[in-house]
């Protein structure tokens, strides 16, 4: 464990879209069909698969909305279960919520479950690791891990992950106090790397507890 308290302080669019990007809505659909037809001539985008009054699926499109507050240039689809039942099976979904990432008009990967404002707002903006973009290996938990330049047990750490395909947000808490002081806050320990996975807290490179975790 490497100390983090040595030597560091704690085309043009369309008036539709033009609308939703100043209240930077997300965009409801009611079928496969007007998915599709919605997303016609869009390359990037996302699909947020929920469960109206589900806790996880409620904490998931309250975060995202959140995220989507701060930049609002991300397109995020949503389709209720309750409502829409022809999507999910479309991309092999079995649990909600489930939010699908979209390049060039092709699926490329599913981020389950409910993370945090900052952990969407980094995948918006293309900071979040994506070691593959198969539909298997992209069903994962939540990955975030907190880590400095010079510590070598973050890179080992960070490594493993990457050589299992994992997708992870890196956080360098060497020029992000305040991210280093949340993570003290929710740990209680100060070294670094320390890592959360699908909302559970390591400390560490604990490889038994990451691999139980992502089902490695």
């Amino acid at each position: 464990m490497h100390n983090l308290f040595s030597g560091i302080t704690i085309d043009n669019d369309s008036a539709a879209d033009i609308k939703r990007k100043k209240k930077n809505m997300m965009i409801k659909v009611s079928s496969l069909k007007d998915f599709k037809e919605k997303t016609a001539g869009k390359e990037n985008f996302w699909l947020l698969i929920y469960k109206k009054s589900s806790p996880q699926s409620d904490c998931a499109k309250k975060n995202i909305d959140e995220a989507l507050q701060k930049d609002g240039k991300a397109d995020v689809f949503t389709a209720d279960v309750n409502e829409v039942r022809d999507i999910h099976p479309e991309y092999s979904v079995t649990s909600v919520p489930s939010l699908l990432k979209f390049e060039k008009s092709e699926f490329k990967g599913i981020f389950k479950g409910c993370s945090d404002v900052s952990f969407y707002e980094s995948l918006f903006a293309g900071n979040v690791y994506s070691a593959s973009s198969s539909k298997d290996s992209a069903a994962q938990k939540s990955v975030i891990v907190y880590s400095t330049p010079t510590c070598s047990w973050c890179n080992r750490l960070k490594s493993y992950l990457r050589e299992n395909n994992i997708k992870f947000r890196d956080i360098d808490v060497s020029k992000d106090q305040k991210a280093a002081e949340d993570m003290v806050k929710r740990s209680g320990q100060q070294g670094v790397p320390q890592s959360i996975i699908g909302g559970q807290v390591i400390v560490g490179f604990d490889k038994a507890k990451i691999d139980k975790l992502l089902g490695l």
